[in-house]
């Protein structure tokens, strides 16, 4: 399949891309609960989908993010949503996905590499997954170089969580430098 690493960028999300862009991280989040890890449980953020509009959508829309299109040789591969402080110089890693028929290329790790060389000043990043996503939690610990942080659980809620859940989910940091 050889390395994608060269053929990767990242193009800020173009308006006309956006429905397309949603879609595509539903489908990812549904593939990666259903079919690569079996369905965990029957909860869903609205009717079908892991992952709602709203939830894509606020965080394509908070205050300081960022959001890009993943690019395969031009072609969409997936895409990225951060949360930027440049000034505390932390981001937030709030969405990161490859379509499912080109995972295990290293498009995920090349988008990364081209996130962290877009936002040098940038000393730590975090962002989280849920405790049954084996293959994130593989790829933010052994591929990416991100540490757990925390467990969010029942014991232990996150407490920048409103409504928080009993699911778990880990809390993750990169360090840079």
């Amino acid at each position: 399949m050889g390395n994608a690493f060269q053929d990767i960028t990242l193009a800020p999300l173009a308006p006309d891309d956006r429905d397309r862009f949603v879609a595509d991280n539903q489908e990812v989040f549904l593939y990666g609960a259903t079919v690569e890890f079996g369905m965990r449980d029957a909860h869903f953020e609205e009717a079908g989908e892991i992952i709602s509009r709203a939830t894509i959508e606020a965080a394509i829309d908070r205050e300081n993010a960022a959001a890009f299109r993943v690019l395969l040789g031009g072609e969409a591969a997936g895409g990225v949503v951060l949360h930027v402080d440049r000034e505390a110089r932390r981001g937030e890693l709030a969405l990161l996905f490859v379509l499912p028929r080109l995972h295990g290329r290293g498009i995920g790790q090349a988008a990364w590499r081209a996130v962290e060389a877009g936002y040098p000043e940038i000393r730590v990043w975090e962002t989280m997954t849920p405790y049954f996503e084996k293959r994130n939690i593989h790829f933010y610990v052994n591929r990416l170089g991100f540490h757990i942080v925390e467990f969010y659980c029942a014991r232990h809620p996150d407490p920048r969580d409103a409504e928080p859940d009993d699911d778990g989910m880990f809390r993750f940091e990169k360090i840079i430098g």
